[in-house]
């Protein structure tokens, strides 16, 4: 069965290497990720993960992941920020506070879509001038939910997590494994 990667995330790569998968393609579908008006962070991150596995074309005989990670703040959703400002604006929001970062995990095959969620509360310590300086500097934030990532130089700020870690990078392991077997993926065998 080959094994298509619905997303151009490295991380994402190394957490499904985890599991001994490695990507016979990588295919990044490109959808509008514009949240809508009024939606919240939980439903918002399934709706454009469903909507990337729909983008995704898949042939018999091929599983696709597709993935996506949303940090919430109440319900406020924080993307990728666009620039070093908003990464320093929700750097800001999120200094000393509780959040939630919701990792949704897509695998489709020509006939069936499945979507799961996965929930994580995270607690950022406060940041003085300097950390956030400092942090903004490295240009880790790019590209980044919530202008972080909790297994780069950020990851000094978050003294405390409930839920899944792998998920914050990007993509809920256990979880995920759960969904490939119940797929069909022969994921303890080679994948092939």
């Amino acid at each position: 069965m080959r094994f298509i990667l619905g997303s151009g995330s490295p991380r994402r790569r190394e957490l499904l290497a985890q599991l001994g998968v490695t990507p016979d393609e990588i295919r990044s579908p490109d959808i509008d990720e514009d949240p809508r008006k009024g939606e919240l962070p939980r439903p918002y991150c399934s709706r454009i993960t469903r909507g990337k596995a729909e983008a995704t074309v898949v042939q018999s005989g091929e599983i696709a992941l597709c993935a996506d990670t949303t940090v919430a703040l109440g319900r406020r959703i924080m993307g990728k920020p666009a620039d070093a400002s908003e990464a320093r604006d929700f750097l800001n929001l999120l200094s000393g506070r509780r959040h939630r970062v919701i990792t949704a995990v897509a695998i489709k095959t020509a006939d069936h879509i499945w979507v799961r969620d996965v929930v994580t509360d995270v607690k950022m310590k406060r940041l003085s001038d300097q950390e956030l300086n400092s942090y903004i500097a490295t240009h880790d934030w790019q590209g980044k939910a919530g202008g972080y990532a909790i297994q780069g130089p950020a990851g000094a700020f978050i003294p405390w997590i409930s839920g899944s870690y792998s998920a914050v990078m990007g993509l809920p392991v256990s979880e995920t494994a759960q969904m490939l077997v119940a797929a069909g993926y022969p994921l303890y065998q080679g994948g092939k």
